[in-house]
């Protein structure tokens, strides 16, 4: 297990608490009943696809969306609730939207610059200075938002959010606009700011490997409710759904029945977990808990099958590997320290620690 985050808390840190939140937009249900709570410095990732409720209920939170029901507290101080609703600009909260909302017309500095109008002039410029040289954009003050790179951009919008040294950060698919190499190196950058300034942050992502990366805990989330909360080793070791499973893994599948606590499989037999019924089941294996090894016909492994395709993936093989009984081939990912030719038999191996197992009913 990797250790816990440390968190340091600074001042103006705030707690976040959601409970029973209900949005609806016509006939569409957006939020269900969600409740949640952020403690102060935590980093938590709402995950989910797209249309599940995770942008509406920041933006519940940010004051951009008045819900039908539910309160939002922060800090203890309640900003939403039945008879309250506290605009904007009174919660102490910092947005940071997808597309980052920079101003056109207005240099680097004068955005960063834009929410600190309560303060005198010279204390404002000494944080937008600090907040700037912090995301090492310090020498583009005078720059305007088009002479950046997206990279680039993106730091001016999460300086600019942190420059008021909002109690709740809100980020908002922060990364989503730039390319694979330039959003891994920028994620890793956020994540180490957030934490060294201790702030509390809600990110929306549907990318459960960022989600991962960046959140102390992850709350997944599918059609307005949260399905399962947790640390990333949680959610990944112990998928409570099918649902779940899915969304952290790509999983060869195999529709077969639990019978007295067993499990009948073209692979093998296996153990049905205490909590799943006798019944119709889904067995899953992830294709990294599959290995390959050259096949020897005077000792047999207990399981063989046919290599019917193989891409290469730079640091993995990608393998495709038809087993008898079985209708599709078995994925199977990993390094390859032995490389069978198509057509050839091969040996596999099932680490037993990368099968679940769900009834049909937890999809």
């Amino acid at each position: 297990m990797s250790p816990e985050p440390q968190v340091s808390v600074r001042r103006g840190a705030a707690s976040l608490d959601l409970q029973n939140l209900r949005q609806t937009f016509g006939a569409t249900l957006a939020v269900d009943d969600v409740s949640l709570r952020v403690e102060p410095g935590e980093i938590v990732c709402l995950l989910g696809h797209s249309g599940c409720g995770k942008t509406s209920l920041l933006r519940i939170v940010a004051g951009l969306e008045r819900p039908d029901s539910g309160r939002v507290l922060i800090d203890g101080r309640e900003v939403v609730g039945p008879d309250r609703f506290t605009p904007p600009e009174q919660r102490g909260v910092g947005m940071m939207f997808q597309d980052y909302a920079l101003f056109p017309h207005l240099t680097i500095f004068e955005n960063v610059t834009f929410g600190l109008s309560k303060l005198p002039a010279h204390k404002a410029r000494i944080v937008a200075e600090a907040q700037l040289a912090r995301v090492g954009l310090l020498r583009y003050s005078k720059d305007y938002p088009h002479m950046l790179s997206g990279g680039e951009q993106q730091r001016v919008a999460l300086a600019r959010a942190m420059a008021p040294h909002p109690g709740v950060l809100l980020m908002d698919e922060p990364f989503s606009n730039l390319d694979q190499r330039m959003r891994e190196r920028i994620r890793e950058e956020t994540a180490s700011l957030l934490r060294e300034k201790g702030a509390t942050a809600v990110v929306v992502t549907h990318d459960p490997e960022e989600a991962m990366q960046l959140a102390d805990r992850i709350a997944l989330m599918r059609a307005g409710k949260i399905v399962q909360m947790g640390t990333a080793e949680e959610l990944y070791e112990a998928p409570q759904s099918l649902f779940a499973a899915r969304f952290f893994c790509d999983l060869n599948e195999i529709d077969v029945v639990a019978l007295n606590g067993r499990i009948q499989t073209p692979l093998g037999d296996f153990d049905a977990p205490a909590e799943v019924e006798d019944g119709p089941v889904t067995l899953c294996l992830r294709p990294h808990g599959i290995k390959l090894e050259p096949f020897d016909p005077s000792a047999p492994p207990p399981l063989t099958g046919v290599l019917t395709n193989r891409r290469y993936l730079g640091e993995d093989d990608l393998r495709h590997v038809q087993v008898a009984g079985l209708v599709a081939p078995l994925r199977v990912r990993g390094a390859a320290r032995w490389r069978p030719e198509i057509g050839e038999s091969a040996g596999l191996r099932i680490d037993p620690r990368q099968v679940l197992v769900f009834s049909r009913k937890s999809v």
